[in-house]
C-alpha cells in the first residue's frame, strides 16, 4: 500500500471515531472561523461542496455564505471523474447523487465556471505544514486546480479540516498546489503569506 494510501487509511478511520456531537460542533466551529476569513468576507463567488458522511461540516458555512449574498457554486460530480458547476439555490435544492453525494439541482454552469471564483473550499484529508492537500485520491479537484491554473484565476484556496488533519507531511505529487490557507474548529493557520 502507498504513502499516500495508508494515511489516507489512518485520517478515514479517525473521522469514523467522531460521534454525532462531536460531528455537529465542529461544523458549527468551522462555519465561524471560515466566515471570518478576510478571503470569504470579500468574496462574491466562492466554489464549495456539500460535506457528507463524516467529512468537516460545510452545510452551516455554505448557508451562511448564501445568507449574505454570496454566489456559492457547488460542484456536480461528471462521468469521467470531473467536476461541473451549479448555483446553490438552498438545501431543498439538492438532491442525492452518485458515491452518496448531495447535487444541485440548478441550470450546469459548465467546468470551467470555477475560474470564476474568489475563493474554492477544497475538500480533503490533510494539509502539511507547507500548505499541501492531500484529497480522496479521485482526483477530481487536481482537475479543477490545474483548470483554474490553466485560465490565470488567483482564488483563495481554502481547505476545512479537523485539527488532528494539520500533519507534518504528506506525500506530494507534481500536479498538487498548496492551499492558502487551512481552517479547523480550532483555529486558522495561514500558509505563503
Amino acid at each position: 500500500m502507498s504513502e499516500k494510501a495508508l494515511l489516507r487509511r489512518g485520517l478515514l478511520d479517525a473521522r469514523k471515531r467522531l460521534d454525532q456531537d462531536e460531528l455537529r460542533a465542529a461544523s458549527l466551529a468551522l462555519a465561524e472561523r471560515a466566515l471570518a476569513l478576510p478571503e470569504l468576507a470579500a468574496a462574491r463567488t466562492v466554489a464549495a461542496y456539500v460535506s457528507v458522511g463524516r467529512e468537516p461540516g460545510t452545510r452551516a458555512l455554505i448557508d451562511a455564505l448564501r445568507a449574505r449574498g454570496v454566489r456559492v457554486l457547488l460542484p456536480v460530480l461528471l462521468a469521467d471523474n470531473d467536476l461541473d458547476w451549479a448555483v446553490y439555490a438552498g438545501p431543498e435544492h439538492l438532491l442525492p447523487a452518485g458515491r452518496g453525494l448531495l447535487e444541485p439541482d440548478g441550470e450546469r454552469l459548465g467546468p470551467s465556471a470555477v475560474t470564476g471564483a474568489d475563493a474554492v473550499l477544497l475538500p480533503g484529508l490533510a494539509v502539511d505544514a507547507r500548505g499541501m492537500r492531500l484529497g480522496r485520491g479521485g482526483g477530481s479537484y487536481d482537475r479543477v486546480l490545474a483548470r483554474v491554473e490553466a485560465a490565470g484565476s488567483a482564488p483563495a484556496l481554502v481547505v476545512l479540516l479537523y485539527a488532528n488533519e494539520v500533519v507534518a507531511r504528506v506525500p506530494e505529487e507534481p500536479h498538487d498546489h498548496p492551499v492558502r490557507a487551512v481552517v479547523t474548529p480550532c483555529g486558522v493557520t495561514r500558509f505563503g503569506d
